[in-house]
């Protein structure tokens, strides 16, 4: 019996007047697996993950998401579904401490006399359990994030969107400002999330990462996919000539 998959684009094209950004993708993520979605500069990897995470309408095709025919109107209605995108700058307060960021909008609050208190220590145990089950290290969950490296405040992030229930992720060059260190916890975090049973779209223009995290490789060229193969029946020379446009393969095991 197969599993239905997580996520399914059926033809998705994308026209900005005359121009044709996407003529027609197609391809899946599954539950737990991780898809690396790779492709030059201008090749349409930025607007496809706009139309999964509800930053723009497709013109035409199928997108199904667990289960359901969708088309979000908006990043905040993809979020209520399960998918969030976590790009570069992140979406965290700086200014607010790690507890405080994990709970923005979800704060734990008692009622004493019709007094509503927030409770501080439930929630920063919540947090520390949390952490500690995805293996991060942070020193004080009461410090800024502003005072945190960039690999910390992508593992808040990522560890926030796993506990509210998250159901797919993608990843927009998440490592580009972070150093080897971070970057290596940072693909260990990935794999955790993907062990949840979350799927995973992680966009990269560095072949080693795709390779070190991705159950699949997924090639996207001028608009179409020139590449649908699983990582390990495939290689870095061979995924950059399906990048270039000298080898196309598809149907990915």
């Amino acid at each position: 019996m197969t599993t239905a998959p997580l996520l399914q684009l059926e033809d998705i094209k994308m026209n900005f007047g005359a121009i044709e950004a996407l003529k027609g993708i197609s391809f899946s993520v599954g539950k737990g697996e991780v898809v690396a979605l790779l492709g030059d500069n201008g090749a349409g990897k930025s607007t496809l993950v706009k139309i999964i995470s509800g930053g723009l309408l497709r013109s035409s095709g199928r997108m199904t998401f667990d289960g359901e025919d969708c088309s979000f109107a908006s990043p905040a209605d993809a979020k209520a579904k399960g998918i969030e995108t976590v790009y570069q700058d992140l979406s965290l307060c700086t200014n607010v401490d790690v507890v405080g960021n994990f709970f923005m909008g979800r704060e734990m609050v008692k009622k004493y006399f019709g007094i509503p208190v927030l409770q501080e220590k439930a929630m920063e145990d919540v947090v520390a359990k949390a952490m500690a089950n995805a293996g991060t290290r942070i020193p004080s969950l009461r410090t800024n994030v502003e005072y945190l490296s960039g690999g910390q405040r992508q593992a808040i992030e990522l560890n926030r969107f796993a506990h509210w229930g998250g159901k797919l992720v993608l990843l927009d060059e998440p490592f580009a400002a972070l150093g080897v260190e971070q970057t290596r916890r940072g693909l260990d975090m990935i794999k955790r999330i993907a062990a949840q049973g979350i799927g995973v779209i992680i966009i990269t223009h560095i072949m080693t990462q795709a390779f070190q995290v991705a159950d699949r490789i997924v090639v996207i060229r001028q608009g179409i996919v020139a590449g649908d193969v699983a990582a390990k029946k495939t290689s870095p020379d061979e995924v950059v000539r399906m990048i270039t446009g000298e080898t196309v393969l598809s149907a990915a095991s």
